[in-house]
């Protein structure tokens, strides 16, 4: 189960019953110490936010979760399904999905609207960012196949984690995109057509083999909480990012 403490310093999503030791988070829009639009715990460097303000966001919210601050890897995102196998800390340009079989090895993808999705296996993690686009081309099965290939599991062992992203209360799109998706993952009012992306990406993962049981979601609609959430929709694209992380723990640690 997903828990959010409000009360915490720098709050997070955490999940209560992470496999032996691993760490798996997705960041609020709190605790952090940017100002205006990108107010408070902006993730994102892709952002007009000053650098430094970031990088101490960056900082306080890696510690918090007891990650070094220069042990990352993160994603340089391009709404695609492209994967890399990562084994060392450092920005990965023009993919969307990680993969890791490193102990200690954070992997961060950043969103704000689109679907941070993280799997944990038996020795082998991944993230994945997934918006509609990615979504519609692949990208959730992409990474849940390279997850179980880099750990040599089968998909109905994966355990797989939607974050915050927005949602079909929020979420309204035009008859091009909404034709890419089932009608289990989309909801007509009138002539308007709106898309839940969780449902289009747990639809995808189950059709690929995962167990529908063992894909967790945290709930939260990005679009619908400006206290909680950064939204490029909500906000007209003037906005911070959140992040979805994970790491495989450290043998003995």
């Amino acid at each position: 189960m997903w828990t959010l403490d409000p009360s915490a310093d720098v709050p997070a999503w955490r999940f209560e019953s992470a496999p032996a030791g691993a760490i798996l988070a997705f960041s609020t829009r709190r605790g952090g110490i940017s100002e205006g639009p990108y107010r408070s715990l902006n993730l994102g460097r892709s952002t007009d936010d000053r650098p430094e303000a970031v990088a101490e966001n960056r900082r306080r919210w890696l510690t918090s979760l007891d990650i070094d601050p220069a042990h990352f890897a993160n994603a340089g995102q391009v709404h695609g399904r492209t994967v890399v196998h990562v084994r060392a800390p450092g920005l990965q340009p023009s993919c969307d999905i990680l993969v890791t079989t490193t102990p200690g090895l954070a992997l961060a993808v950043a969103a704000a609207d689109c679907l941070p999705i993280l799997y944990s296996a038996r020795g082998a993690v991944a993230a994945a960012h997934a918006g509609w686009r990615g979504t519609a081309d692949g990208a959730p099965e992409a990474a849940l196949s390279a997850v179980c290939t880099a750990g040599g599991v089968i998909a109905d062992t994966v355990g797989i984690h939607l974050g915050p992203g927005i949602r079909g209360c929020c979420y309204q799109v035009g008859p091009d995109v909404a034709a890419r998706f089932p009608s289990d993952a989309l909801r007509r009012d009138g002539d308007s057509l709106w898309l839940d992306l969780p449902t289009a990406a747990r639809i995808r993962l189950v059709a690929a083999g995962a167990n529908a049981g063992a894909i967790h979601d945290t709930g939260a609609c990005t679009a619908c909480d400006p206290h909680w959430y950064y939204s490029h929709r909500r906000d007209q694209g003037l906005t911070g990012r959140h992040w979805g992380l994970i790491a495989l723990a450290v043998p003995g640690a």
